[in-house]
């Protein structure tokens, strides 16, 4: 038997043995009573009666290990020119002093904070500090626009607001005050006390009495001790991106999160205490969460903060030369980063300017990653590829290659098998498995592992109803795919990325996968739109690599020729717009929601997440040149 079905086997069959000998690698005030309290079942709560802080272990445990001098995170800002770096010592004090500054405005053990910043050490400190409290915080992505921020406002009621002056996103300045102000003055809760950290870029005007100067609260800050919690007491909201209407506050507990994530950096990263580790992500999404802040400062790696994209800043050549500067080992980020990195370097020539010898493993997540991505990526690097599959309500991957137990065969498409906890079936409409081979909706059976989401912020009925009902005994991830014969899962997409052409039943995401190995197309995306004769018609809308020239519609001819060519007639695929970028969120995530309403004639509102709201405007005009999006939105 390999190591992997050896470990993975152990997980399913004896999740409570497993897991609490997982638990040991985290230092605890008090031990658990119960390993997995299935008592409130599909409730699950993982270590209850166990008590622990967060902080404590991610920052003072290594600290007194002796590991002080070490550093702990590495602050890279292309857009302001400034790198820094704070050793374990160093960030312990920046998180206590904050946290000394929070109690001293009354946020004490329960309460909960809003951190609305750019990525800067500051955001990072924030996190750390209310940990440390046993306060609850929720990141709200920098820059979201105002009424979405006071949505955020009213559901997690925070007694304090902790923001910046400002953020720069390449070249251009946002003012985050001006958007501060306003949310709070849309929103029905009215938080006590603000703090804001003044960037030098910019200064925020203070309103008196409610605003306070970071610097200034942090001199006369007294360091304040972590404080313990249960293990099942909540670490963080953070609501679901791109939501409409009341979002998803998933709840991350104390406990169980910080066992699964340091499991998953030695066994799923390959990557230990010492290492660089660079999540190229936001602390606005689960990536950051996880990746940027908690996982690595609990393995005792040094984390990189980027404040920065991966062209643009200034050019195509930017993550090798942080991978490069900074002894990068194992790099995590969206395949749209790479997309982006070909598109603007198809060639790979930026590469060969840096020294990459210390780099070891690519990691990617947050979409699909399409085969020719992956070709491209590993042709380029020459080094391991990792697609992995996870969620924000799970907050660690579901599927992957575990390094560090045992590195698998890749397959192009595929993120691998499940990681050891998950177990993870392939199941009908009806609730039922389906064959090997055979798509349908991707579930996971219960319990879940720990790290996952144990609820919604007061709101148990709706996750239930949203995660737990759909198919009794299994939580519901709302994606579509399949398992091969030999275990590897694909995920093709959401669930409602399947289209249905005159009956059958088709996945956008084997178009896609079609679409993005010609050789001019650097990103595509595929989805289905009305059709008064056949229900649905499947529309490509495709981004040129730079620099390429040819007759449009000859490469639009190619693309159909190709799609029909493997998948079949059946596919009907005869439209395509050529864009100049695709809409997105802020994450990577491209739109096809509200591309696929564009299409329809449907009104849409842009995400609050969107990356950039010009885009949409394109895509309309595109798909009006083809025959669709006829109503003006």
């Amino acid at each position: 038997m390999s190591k992997y079905n050896e470990v993975f086997n152990r997980s399913i069959s004896d999740p409570e043995g497993f897991w609490a000998e997982a638990a040991e690698g985290i230092t605890w005030y008090r031990r658990w009573d119960k390993v997995l309290d299935s008592s409130n079942a599909p409730m699950y709560r993982w270590f209850a009666g166990g008590e622990l802080n967060t902080c404590y272990n991610a920052l003072d445990r290594h600290v007194e290990a002796g590991r002080g001098d070490q550093t702990a995170l590495i602050y890279d800002s292309p857009v302001t020119k400034k790198i820094k770096k704070f050793t374990y010592k160093e960030l312990q004090k920046e998180v206590a002093l904050f946290a000394g500054a929070l109690r001293g405005l009354g946020v004490s053990k329960g309460d909960t904070c809003i951190i609305y910043m750019p990525m800067i050490p500051q955001a990072v400190v924030a996190m750390l500090a209310c940990a440390r409290l046993g306060a609850v915080h929720s990141v709200v992505f920098g820059g979201f626009a105002p009424h979405e921020l006071a949505i955020r406002i009213d559901d997690a009621n925070p007694k304090v607001i902790i923001s910046a002056s400002s953020a720069i996103e390449v070249t251009r300045l946002i003012e985050y005050k001006p958007l501060l102000d306003k949310a709070i003055e849309l929103a029905n809760h009215k938080p006590q006390k603000c703090v804001i950290f003044q960037r030098d870029e910019v200064r925020a005007t203070m309103m008196e009495g409610r605003d306070h100067d970071w610097a200034e609260l942090i001199a006369k800050a007294i360091p304040a001790e972590c404080v313990p919690v249960k293990a099942t007491d909540p670490l963080y909201i953070l609501y679901t991106s791109g939501t409409t209407g009341i979002p998803k506050g998933v709840v991350r507990d104390n406990g169980g999160h910080a066992v699964a994530l340091h499991w998953s950096m030695k066994n799923i990263y390959d990557t230990q205490a010492g290492d660089v580790f660079w999540a190229a992500s936001d602390v606005g999404w689960v990536v950051g969460h996880s990746y940027i802040v908690y996982a690595p400062l609990f393995a005792g790696c040094t984390t990189v903060l980027y404040e920065g994209k991966s062209v643009g800043t200034p050019d195509p050549g930017a993550f090798w030369r942080v991978i490069s500067q900074h002894g990068v080992k194992t790099l995590f980020t969206a395949p749209t980063a790479f997309r982006a990195i070909k598109k603007e370097d198809p060639n790979g020539d930026y590469i060969k300017k840096y020294d990459l010898s210390d780099f070891k493993y690519l990691f990617l997540a947050g979409e699909r990653t399409d085969p020719d991505t992956y070709h491209w990526a590993n042709n380029l690097l020459g080094k391991p590829v990792i697609d992995h599959w996870w969620q924000t309500e799970t907050g660690w991957p579901i599927t992957a290659n575990c390094l560090g137990i045992e590195m698998m065969p890749v397959k192009a498409g595929s993120s691998t098998k499940p990681v050891p906890g998950y177990d993870v079936k392939v199941l009908d409409s009806d609730g039922n498995k389906v064959e090997a081979g055979k798509e349908g909706v991707i579930a996971i059976k219960l319990p879940l592992p720990p790290g996952t989401l144990p609820t919604l912020w007061n709101a148990d009925e709706r996750f239930i109803k949203s995660y737990m009902d759909v198919f009794k005994g299994y939580y519901f991830t709302s994606d579509g795919g399949y398992i091969d014969e030999d275990g590897y899962v694909f995920i093709m997409g959401r669930v409602d990325d399947v289209i249905n052409v005159a009956g059958h039943r088709l996945s956008t995401g084997e178009m896609e996968e079609i679409v993005a190995t010609h050789p001019k197309i650097a990103e595509c995306a595929v989805i289905g739109a009305a059709d008064s004769l056949k229900g649905q018609l499947p529309v490509g809308l495709v981004v040129l690599k730079s620099g390429v020239d040819g007759d449009i519609n000859q490469i639009k001819a190619e693309l159909v020729k190709m799609v029909r060519g493997q998948i079949g007639p059946i596919a009907c695929f005869k439209s395509v717009a050529v864009v100049n970028r695709l809409p997105k969120t802020r994450s990577g995530k491209i739109l096809r929601g509200t591309m696929r309403k564009i299409a329809d004639s449907e009104e849409y509102r842009a995400p609050s997440t969107i990356d950039d709201p010009a885009a949409l405007t394109e895509i309309e005009t595109a798909l009006r040149e083809i025959g669709y999006a006829k109503k003006q939105s």
